[in-house]
């Protein structure tokens, strides 16, 4: 096997381990491809070469995808296929301000049946809601008893509450 081939498998094979670690989350076909490829021609340097010129491969193989890596992440050629979208929503927070503020004690009316979870409807708003491990059916009046930063803790309202 010549060189210039030998060569050409190591660059490869560094193209395919950038590709996974820049645009490729996990571990898939292109790194193990890589890998297969750096490692065959690095084997192919020392047996059709001897062990002279396959150090001096192995060597500039690690120096090359070295010096390809520190280029490649610092130039800003991969910050333009990065993402960069953020995400500035929230789920499932009580914004609990305003006239609209929810307090302990306050009714509601289940909107699913909580199972121990589900939704309610409080002062017009619709609410992530837990029971206390009972289930509660749909459309069942319920106070609030624990209000939590994403959540808030019902039971059943019965006759003794009223």
């Amino acid at each position: 096997m010549s060189i210039p081939l030998i060569i050409l498998l190591i660059i490869l094979g560094i193209f395919l381990f950038l590709v996974e670690f820049l645009l490729i989350p996990g571990i898939t076909v292109a790194g193990i491809g890589g890998a297969i490829l750096l490692i065959g021609g690095i084997i192919m340097g020392y047996k059709y070469h001897g062990v002279t010129a396959g150090n001096y491969i192995l060597l500039g193989t690690l120096l090359l995808f070295l010096l390809t890596l520190y280029f490649v992440l610092k130039g800003r050629t991969w910050k333009r296929l990065s993402l960069r979208a953020t995400v500035n929503g929230k789920m499932n927070v009580i914004e609990n301000s305003g006239k609209d503020k929810i307090r302990t004690g306050d009714e509601g009316l289940t909107v699913s049946r909580l199972n121990p979870m589900g939704k309610v409807m409080v002062k017009g708003q619709v609410y992530e809601a837990k029971s206390l491990g009972e289930f509660i059916e749909q459309k069942t009046k319920v106070e609030i008893i624990k209000i939590l930063p994403n959540r808030i803790i019902v039971k059943p309202k019965t006759e003794k509450n009223e």
